[in-house]
């Protein structure tokens, strides 16, 4: 279970998976068992009953083209979740920075909570305004969830 689809971006080629479908395939038939391919997964840390696979798979066996899919189809369920745990996390980020609760950070916010980490010169005080006016996308001085993801996106590199 990589990264996204098999094409492109995956960080197995088709070669790899290819390699792997034909030593999964233990009888040489051109297919692969559920039992064989959740012995894979198993390996790689991911719990299915064969009840699960088959409702997922849509069948008892794979030829290497539903292999192809099925690998895919985790990966890209793989890549969702981590992309939702990521945005879960931003939301957390963001709820410390807005004290007040009215879904916006202001600049006393977050020279507040810059301050309260240590991470504050009190001789400063504009700078907190900048921070926010460089990502305040729409020019209301102070930053939503969007702008505040960005910036933290954005400067997390």
């Amino acid at each position: 279970m990589s990264s996204s689809s098999s094409s492109s971006s995956s960080s197995l080629s088709s070669n790899d998976l290819h390699r792997i479908f034909q030593k999964l395939d233990r009888n040489g038939d051109g297919r692969v068992s559920l039992g064989e391919l959740n012995w894979l997964l198993e390996r790689v840390g991911m719990q299915y009953s064969l009840d699960e696979l088959e409702n997922l798979v849509g069948n008892t066996t794979l030829d290497f083209n539903e292999f192809l899919v099925f690998y895919d189809s985790i990966s890209s369920r793989q890549k969702n979740e981590e992309l939702e745990e990521e945005e879960d996390d931003l939301v957390k980020a963001f709820r410390v920075f807005d004290l007040n609760g009215d879904g916006f950070i202001t600049s006393d916010e977050l020279q507040s909570v810059l301050s309260r980490l240590g991470m504050w010169e009190e001789n400063g005080g504009g700078d907190c305004r900048r921070m926010i006016n460089a990502y305040d996308s729409n020019s209301d001085g102070v930053l939503d969830f969007d702008e505040f993801k960005n910036m933290m996106l954005l400067t997390s590199i």
